[in-house]
């Protein structure tokens, strides 16, 4: 009964440790068991890549205005099912010379999905980007960056890349303020910066958008498009 005992407590431990690991696998943002995955790119020129995440939404429109003013170029992750309700703001994207990447069709996480999941939600997403007007390759975001086995074999199979951050403020605080600070303290050569800047509480994080380029403007850096970043490789 002894041994029994040890075999099962054993047995228990292997299983949390697995799960332990394979959870942060999942959510790892330098790695995934297939194909390409970036969270920034090693390069000694000063340029950068500003993200957003979750749009379009009717705030997307003021973020777009603070680009147009700054001149500066940046990569829209997009959500499909909130394209498709706003395709015209997807298009102003395109128009104004940003990247769309794909940032699933229903933002939902991307653990123990179906293959037959996972190809709706990207190429649904695909196929409204493309009506957009963005004709550029199309490189992927998972939702809350969670991802297995599924989601990078698909994405490997259909030569799609992986595109993660290096630099994301609004993991560590509220403010306009603390996301500049912390913006310009982390962002190096190569980085990818992403924000969330759409949502009805998302105030602060427009607020920060204007001054956080600014910021890095005067340290020297270049904006570019996360393929233009790329590309630097």
């Amino acid at each position: 009964m002894k041994k029994i005992i040890i075999y099962f407590l054993s047995a228990i431990l292997i299983l949390v440790v697995c799960g332990y690991g394979l959870l942060q696998i999942s959510k790892s943002r330098t790695f995934q068991f297939f194909g390409s995955i970036v969270n920034r790119v090693d390069t000694e020129e000063k340029v950068i890549a500003l993200t957003f995440d979750d749009g379009p939404e009717t705030h997307t429109n003021e973020i777009l205005d603070v680009l147009q003013e700054k001149q500066i170029k940046a990569t829209f992750y997009v959500i499909g099912e909130r394209l498709q309700e706003n395709l015209e703001i997807g298009q102003r994207i395109t128009d104004e010379g940003h990247e769309l990447g794909n940032h699933s069709y229903t933002h939902q996480r991307f653990l123990f999905k179906p293959l037959s999941f996972i190809d709706s939600e990207i190429q649904n997403t695909n196929q409204l980007i493309r009506e957009a007007g963005y004709e550029g390759a199309i490189t992927f975001r998972p939702p809350y960056g969670k991802k297995l086995l599924g989601l990078p074999w698909y994405l490997n199979k259909h030569n799609i890349e992986t595109i993660m951050v290096d630099v994301e403020p609004d993991t560590y605080g509220t403010t306009s303020d603390f996301f500049v600070e912390y913006t310009i303290a982390n962002t190096k050569a190569g980085s990818i910066i992403l924000l969330h800047p759409f949502c009805e509480t998302c105030s602060e994080q427009r607020k920060a958008v204007p001054l956080i380029i600014d910021a890095l403007k005067e340290k020297g850096y270049t904006f570019v498009t996360v393929s233009e970043l790329l590309s630097r490789r």
